[in-house]
């Protein structure tokens, strides 16, 4: 309970900007967020905790005080912002024969979006293809192997993005114990969540539960 109020602390002295809807006339906009806390033991015995946010925060996934993402999508040259280009290309492309109102248009239309959908979908895929767990023991399983084993399924969009298995990678990584684990949402919620401003709240089940049965294996 600390650490979270440490961390609560500094969101509100915050350097960076990222409307939170806090106060409710804050300008752009509004995206509340889910944080992170994890007390950890070092290989030297010292106790410590470490911070996460989930996604991205103030458009970044990178910020002072806080664990790298497990995967960084937003890395210059990175695939994700080639094949995420290509498909705004698509859609504008769309829009265009969409407006001339043509008839003739309908055959490229479709296949346009056809073309849409088999991209994003390859490129959701080689997203997932990146993301690699490690569990207590050391031993690494991807993304899409840690939800076939689980759900039989792939993963859901955003899975690996989450608080608690972005500081749970960063502790296995650098030998840390983790100890205790704590998550709190800190701003407005979505209209399709009921999470209140500085609640505790368990992991997610969709996207992180596989993942974490693997990573506290």
């Amino acid at each position: 309970m600390l650490a979270a109020t440490a961390l609560q602390a500094h969101l509100i002295q915050k350097n960076w900007e990222h409307n939170f809807g806090l106060p409710a006339n804050a300008d752009g906009v509004v995206i509340g967020k889910m944080f992170g806390v994890l007390v950890v033991r070092t290989s030297h015995g010292n106790f410590g905790y470490l911070a996460a946010f989930s996604g991205k925060l103030a458009g970044k996934n990178h910020h002072e005080g806080f664990v790298p993402p497990v995967y960084d999508a937003l890395a210059p040259g990175s695939f994700l912002n080639a094949g995420m280009k290509k498909l705004a290309e698509i859609n504008l492309e769309i829009s265009a024969l969409e407006l001339e109102g043509s008839n003739q248009n309908q055959t490229k239309v479709s296949m346009l979006k056809n073309m849409r959908k088999s991209q994003s979908r390859t490129l959701q895929n080689q997203l997932f293809e990146q993301y690699h767990f490690l569990n207590k023991a050391g031993q690494s399983k991807s993304l899409i192997e840690v939800f076939k084993n689980v759900f039989a399924t792939k993963p859901p969009a955003g899975a690996g993005e989450c608080a608690a298995p972005k500081l749970l990678q960063y502790a296995f990584m650098n030998d840390m114990e983790p100890l205790a684990l704590a998550e709190f949402w800190w701003g407005l919620s979505p209209k399709s969540a009921q999470w209140k401003h500085g609640h505790f709240y368990p992991p997610c089940h969709e996207k992180c539960a596989p993942i974490l049965a693997h990573m506290l294996s």
